[in-house]
C-alpha cells in the first residue's frame, strides 16, 4: 500500500512540534519542581516563625512565578496543533488521547490557577496555615498537569486499555485504569517529573552559589543552599531509580528504541552498557562494520535493565528488522504484510456492511481482528523505516545518564563542604554549581530527545506512523507557523531571562521579606 502524503508536511509538521514542545520543556521542569521548593521553604517559615525564611520563600516564589506565566503560553498552541497538524491522529485516537488532556485543563489546571492567587497575593489577605496549604496546592496542580500529558504520551509509546472500533474507524477507550495506571505511564510520569525537582533543585544552587561568588546574602543563600541540594539528592536519585524503571517497560514494549539507545545492531546475552561509546559512522544495520567504534561498557548491564537478568538475550536492531526464529522474532517485513492485511481487511468489512453482506463483513472482521497487532506497519513500505536515527538516540541516551551522574555527585560534594562551614572558599565548585544549571537543560531535553526519536517512525507504537497522522495540509503553511512561532518563543525565552536575570541582580532584600 502506498501512501500519497506530502513527506515535506510530515517533515515540517514533526520540526514544528518538537520545536513546541522543546521550548514548552525549557519552562515545565523549573515550574515542576521549584513549586515544591517553595512549598518546603514555606514551611520551615510557618514552623519557625523565622522572618528569614520568609523572604527565602518570597524570593524563590517571584522566580517561579515568572517562569510559570510565560511557560503556559507554549503548553496552550502545543495542544492546539494536535488539531492542526495531526487531525488523522487526532480522529485516529481522539476518543482515548483527547481524555488525559480534558482532565488536565478541567481539573489540573484549575486546580492551579485558583491556588496561585492565593499564593502571590494572599500575603496579609489569609492566615500563615492558609497560605501555606495555597502553596502547596499550587505545587499539586502543577504536577497533576503533567500527570496527565505525560499520560497521554505514555499512551502513545503503549497503546493499552484500548479497543479498535471497526464501524468508525477509531480507538475508543475500555478501560481508564489501564491508561493511567499503565507500566510505561507510571514510570514516565515519576522519572519526568524528578527530572524536573533536580533542575530546580540545581536552579536554587546555582543562583545561591551566585551569591555567595559575589559576597552577597550569604545567610540567604547558604539556606537556600540547604533547601535545594538536599531536595536535588533525594530527587536526583529518585531520578535514577525511576529511569531504570523506564529502561525495563522501553526493553518489553519498544524493543527498537531499546537497540538503539545502546547502538546495539546485533543482538547479543549478557549485553554491556557502553559509559564511554563512540558509534562507527555511517554504519548501516545490515553491514559488518563494528559498532560501537570505540567502547567502554559495563558489562551486562544493558540485560540487567532491560530483563531484570543478567545472562538474558537482548535483541539487536538486525534482529528486530530481519527476524530471529531462534528468539521467536518475526521480521518487520512479516509484519509488513500483516499490517497490509488487516488494513484492506477493514476496507473490505466497512464495504461489505455497506452492501449488507454479513457472512463478507464477518469473515473480513476475523482476518482485520487476527491482523490488528500490525495495523501501522501496513502503512510502511521499507522494513529499515522502522529504525530510528540510531546516532542521536544513542548520544542522547549517554549524555542524559552521564550528567545525571555528575548532578548527584555535585549535590554531595555541595552539602559536605556546606556543613563543614567551608563552601565560600570552594569557588571552583560554586561556578560548577552555577553552570551546572544549564546543564539540566541539556539533560531533560537529551531524555525527551531519547523518548521521540527512538519510537519513530510510531506516532502510536506499532498503530500508527507519523506518514497516516498528519494532517492534508500545505507544507508551506505549515514552514511559515514554524518559523513564527521559532520568533515568537525565543522573544519569550529571551524576555524570561531578561527578567530572571533583573530579578536576581535585585536580590532578595528587593521587597525586604514583608
Amino acid at each position: 500500500m502506498v501512501l500519497t502524503t506530502d513527506l515535506s508536511v510530515v517533515d515540517w509538521s514533526r520540526a514544528q512540534f518538537a520545536l513546541t514542545a522543546m521550548y514548552h520543556w525549557l519552562f515545565v521542569p523549573l515550574t515542576l519542581g521549584l513549586s515544591f521548593v517553595v512549598a518546603i521553604m514555606e514551611s520551615i517559615y510557618v514552623k519557625t516563625g523565622n522572618p528569614e525564611w520568609k523572604k527565602i520563600t518570597k524570593f524563590w516564589m517571584t522566580l517561579f512565578g515568572i517562569n510559570f506565566a510565560i511557560g503556559v503560553a507554549t503548553g496552550i498552541i502545543l495542544e492546539f496543533q494536535f488539531g492542526t497538524n495531526w487531525s488523522n491522529y487526532s480522529w485516529f485516537v481522539g476518543d482515548i488521547f483527547g481524555a488525559p488532556l480534558a482532565i488536565e485543563g478541567i481539573m489540573a489546571f484549575f486546580l492551579e490557577s485558583t491556588f496561585i492567587a492565593i499564593m502571590f497575593f494572599g500575603w496579609k489577605k489569609v492566615s500563615k496555615k492558609t497560605h501555606l496549604a495555597a502553596s502547596w496546592l499550587t505545587a499539586i496542580g502543577a504536577n497533576l498537569s503533567a500527570l496527565w500529558i505525560l499520560v497521554a504520551n505514555a499512551w502513545m509509546q503503549y497503546p493499552a486499555g484500548m479497543h479498535f472500533n471497526p464501524d468508525t474507524a477509531r480507538n475508543e477507550m475500555v478501560n481508564f485504569w489501564e491508561v493511567l495506571f499503565s507500566p510505561v505511564a507510571v514510570h514516565k510520569f515519576l522519572h519526568t517529573i524528578s527530572s524536573g525537582y533536580v533542575t530546580a533543585a540545581l536552579f536554587v544552587v546555582g543562583i545561591s552559589a551566585w551569591y555567595l561568588i559575589k559576597k552577597r546574602e550569604v545567610t540567604f543563600a547558604k539556606k537556600s543552599i540547604v533547601v535545594g541540594a538536599i531536595f536535588g539528592l533525594i530527587t536526583s536519585l529518585f531520578l535514577a531509580f525511576t529511569g531504570d524503571g523506564s529502561a525495563y517497560t522501553m526493553a518489553q514494549h519498544q524493543p527498537m528504541k531499546f537497540a538503539a539507545m545502546e547502538g546495539l545492531y546485533d543482538g547479543k546475552e549478557g549485553a554491556g552498557m557502553a559509559v564511554i561509546g563512540i558509534l562507527t559512522p555511517g554504519k548501516e544495520y545490515n553491514d559488518n562494520k563494528p559498532s560501537p567504534l570505540i567502547n567502554l561498557e559495563i558489562p551486562k548491564l544493558i540485560s540487567l535493565l532491560g530483563y531484570k537478568d543478567a545472562n538474558a538475550f537482548v535483541p539487536g536492531i538486525k534482529d528486530l528488522v530481519d527476524g530471529n526464529p531462534a528468539r521467536n522474532i518475526i521480521s518487520t517485513q512479516e509484519k509488513i504484510d500483516k499490517g497490509k492485511i488487516a488494513i484492506h481487511s477493514l476496507a473490505a468489512y466497512t464495504t461489505a456492511k455497506k452492501e449488507g453482506n454479513k457472512g463478507k463483513a464477518d469473515s473480513a472482521l476475523v482476518t482485520f481482528n487476527e491482523n490488528f497487532k500490525y495495523f501501522g506497519y501496513g502503512y510502511l513500505n521499507n522494513p529499515q523505516e522502522t529504525i530510528p536515527n540510531v546516532p542521536i538516540t544513542f548520544y542522547s541516551f549517554k549524555l542524559m545518564v552521564g550528567l545525571g551522574v555528575i548532578f548527584i555527585i555535585l549535590f554531595i560534594i555541595v552539602l559536605i563542604y556546606l556543613f563543614k562551614n567551608t563552601l565560600e572558599k570552594k569557588r571552583w565548585l560554586l561556578w560548577f554549581a552555577v553552570f551546572s544549571f544549564p546543564l539540566a537543560y541539556f539533560a531533560s531535553q537529551a531524555g525527551w530527545i531519547l523518548t521521540e526519536v527512538g519510537r519513530q517512525p510510531w506516532v502510536i507504537q506499532d498503530l500508527m506512523p507519523n506518514v497516516a497522522a498528519v494532517s492534508r495540509i500545505d507544507s508551506g503553511s505549515v514552514a511559515f507557523t514554524f518559523w513564527l512561532f521559532a520568533f515568537i518563543f525565543t522573544s519569550l525565552l529571551i524576555a524570561e531571562v531578561t527578567i530572571m536575570i533583573k530579578q536576581i541582580k535585585n536580590g532578595p532584600n528587593k521587597d525586604g521579606g514583608q
